[in-house]
């Protein structure tokens, strides 16, 4: 089968993803030269941020420092191989996107039976609800740190991000995306400054980050592996990014789609490798700042604000973390409303508004928040926070099985479908997650 793009059945004749901005972005003709090409990779620039915002949002913070505080970087391993098969996964959404015109909801609704679309349906909801659950909580407890605002309110107050979804949209996508990109370069802005103020000595992390044999026989450290897997793979971004990348237009011949294809995975790259950086920054910070002799592991955001300033011996470096968590918590609930959009309008072919859509996810995240937040404080909180990662891991492979399927055959995507290399290590690399996954579920029926 020749054909480059999935054919869509009648019914569905113009309900496209994210549908205000569908196609609402410029992208300039192909041009000769240096400059020309650099115009046109730079129309293309946008979508992987908004993705990247999923690989450093709370959830990730608190698997992390969990991880760092409690191992050193002995998990940095993990950090780093996530984020390669990241950027591996994420470049089958750009191709499922921008070579089959169809976002991933939308194709598992139109080539899947009925009974195990609505499955994925439901696996993939409850994804960004323990996303969601990570964003209200991770707000909430920087709203707190900075502010003093207490938790349950913090909680509540987070539910205003719907105004400003619906602002940004208003505005155009190219706002959202630059307003998504701002809040990024403030988090590793921040990050960056904490490395500073942490004298890591890159030898010394390098020796450490090979974990030991006890290491792999100790349950906790393959749940904090399995919350790094799920915190940096996350299965809505897939479903995003194969909707994100046709807010572009394009032209629509071969060599077009191939340049398109080829311009928003260098984007995509670029956005992951910040967020690569972003992600070892936290382990690192905590490794060097909490990971010491005698000091019992910090697995609360709280405690690592209040403990870092002294620790550092810098005043400001608290009130920094807190911006940054503030930033990072802001940002991913903009795309998690986003995300939510275009799996209810893929797997189900409704049209909700926005913020309709944004408050029936908020609302549906409120409440274990609230309940963690009111009953358990900080401290539950922050482990609830790594416990929606491992459920956002735990609902990984089924999203990645389908966006293979439909990538890695002809029969999808035609002459774009990957060719026999690549799609062997994207399938191995989907078979390693799953087998992490299985092991945790391993340990955690051993422990019951």
């Amino acid at each position: 089968m020749n054909t480059a793009a999935i054919a869509h059945p009648p019914v569905d004749a113009g309900l496209d993803s994210l549908q205000g901005a569908h196609r609402s972005v410029h992208v300039p003709a192909a041009a000769a030269g240096r400059l020309g090409g650099l115009r046109r990779l730079g129309a293309f620039v946008g979508p992987g941020y908004l993705v990247a915002v999923g690989y450093m949002d709370p959830g990730n913070w608190a698997t992390s420092l969990a991880a760092g505080s409690a191992y050193g970087m002995a998990l940095l391993g993990v950090i780093v191989a996530s984020n390669l098969m990241a950027m591996l996964f994420q470049s089958a959404a750009v191709r499922l996107g921008l070579a089959g015109k169809v976002d991933l909801a939308r194709a598992c609704r139109e080539h899947l039976p009925r009974s195990l679309n609505l499955l994925l349906w439901i696996g993939c909801e409850v994804a960004i609800v323990a996303c969601n659950l990570a964003e209200v909580l991770g707000m909430s407890i920087a709203l707190n740190l900075l502010f003093g605002i207490p938790l349950p309110a913090g909680v509540l107050l987070t539910a205003l991000d719907v105004v400003l979804v619906l602002a940004l949209q208003r505005q155009g996508f190219r706002r959202v995306e630059a307003a998504i990109a701002a809040l990024v370069g403030v988090v590793a802005a921040c990050f960056v400054a904490q490395l500073a103020w942490a004298h890591a000595a890159l030898p010394a992390a390098l020796a450490s980050a090979i974990p030991r044999a006890v290491d792999l026989a100790d349950g906790n450290f393959i749940y904090l592996a399995v919350g790094i897997v799920g915190a940096t793979v996350m299965p809505h971004n897939l479903y995003l990014h194969s909707a994100l990348v046709q807010t572009r237009r394009h032209g629509g011949s071969e060599p077009e789609t191939r340049r398109a294809i080829r311009c928003a995975t260098v984007d995509s790259n670029m956005a992951l490798a910040l967020a690569t950086f972003v992600n070892i920054a936290i382990l690192a910070v905590a490794a060097c700042v909490f990971h010491r002799p005698g000091q019992a592991p910090v697995t609360d955001l709280s405690q690592a604000y209040r403990l870092i300033s002294p620790l550092l011996g810098v005043g400001i470096a608290s009130t920094v973390f807190g911006v940054a968590l503030l930033a990072s918590g802001l940002s991913a609930s903009v795309t998690g409303t986003l995300a939510g959009q275009v799996v209810m309008e893929g797997f189900l072919a409704w049209n909700l508004s926005p913020g309709a859509r944004a408050l029936l996810t908020r609302a549906l995240a409120l409440v274990p928040a609230l309940v963690a937040a009111a009953w358990f404080g900080s401290a539950g909180a922050s482990r609830l926070l790594v416990l929606s990662q491992v459920v956002l891991s735990l609902q990984l492979p089924f999203a990645l099985l389908p966006l293979l399927l439909f990538t890695t055959r002809r029969r999808y995507l035609g002459r774009h479908a990957f060719g026999g290399r690549t799609a062997a290590l994207l399938w191995t690399c989907a078979a390693a997650v799953i087998a992490l996954n299985l092991w945790l579920l391993l340990h955690v029926l051993r422990d019951l």
